[in-house]
């Protein structure tokens, strides 16, 4: 049987996703969003109970907005990786601009005392050109969507599935995906996301192979849906506790 592993990851951090889209108020203040303020704090506990390590990929302006939060989540253990600057649709991105987002994310990381080893496109897509930047500028791995990871190349590739994701289930501007997938745009229940990621963590355990679990912070925002969080970790320190799968953060899966 091939080796079963898991990475518990979690992506975007605070308002940089709103930045760059253009939603955030302008007399709104930064470095304050719930994100990080209520949401973390109870997902990182939650992570403690399962006594689990989790991959965060974020944005890299949250090295000026969040920097005392970096640095909380590496020395507890968790990876600190790589979201894009401000959540850009990275599928998108013209040459040029890739390169210097690139360079600005490895940039501030430096300055903040941090090292980004993987990369998680915001969109899950890769231009032809990432898999080439990321290996210049020292990334050691990216983790796109399924269907775009043969554009990584002799790049690791650490790819998610996107009816796994928490966003794919809660989000309006999914509708169109989950139509595809499901069969109907309407959004769907906590209780149908812990039935999904389970089954996904079964099916890993007896066929081997690698399985990247996603979540938001942002989107734990309910009782109900930190509970799912808490459900599926705790199914995963249960399957690690068997022997049946290695969970650990993506860099050290590589």
């Amino acid at each position: 049987m091939t080796a079963a592993t898991v990475s518990v990851t979690f992506d975007n951090l605070g308002e940089a996703s709103d930045l760059e889209r253009g939603w955030w108020p302008e007399d709104e203040p930064l470095g304050e969003h719930y994100s990080v303020t209520r949401a973390l704090p109870r997902v990182l506990e939650a992570l403690d109970e399962a006594d689990l390590r989790a991959t965060f990929f974020v944005e890299s302006i949250n090295t000026r907005l969040y920097p005392e939060t970096l640095h909380e989540l590496d020395a507890a253990g968790h990876e600190v990786a790589c979201h894009g600057w401000r959540h850009e649709r990275w599928g998108g991105l013209d040459a040029q601009t890739e390169r210097h987002l690139l360079w600005q994310c490895v940039e501030s990381m430096r300055e903040c005392g941090l090292r980004a080893s993987g990369f998680r496109p915001p969109g899950g897509e890769l231009t032809p050109d990432t898999a080439r930047l990321l290996a210049q500028l020292g990334f050691t791995y990216c983790s796109p969507a399924e269907e775009a990871a043969a554009g990584a190349g002799t790049l690791p590739a650490l790819p998610f599935r996107w009816p796994l994701l928490d966003a794919f289930h809660y989000l309006p501007h999914f509708d169109s995906m989950r139509e595809r997938v499901l069969g109907s745009p309407a959004a769907l229940a906590p209780a149908r996301l812990r039935e999904t990621a389970l089954a996904a963590l079964e099916d890993t355990a007896r066929d081997g192979g690698f399985l990247a679990l996603l979540f938001h912070p942002f989107l734990a925002d309910t009782d109900e849906r930190l509970q799912v969080i808490r459900d599926v970790l705790a199914r995963v320190r249960a399957l690690v506790d068997r022997g049946a799968v290695t969970c650990a953060p993506c860099r050290e899966l590589v």
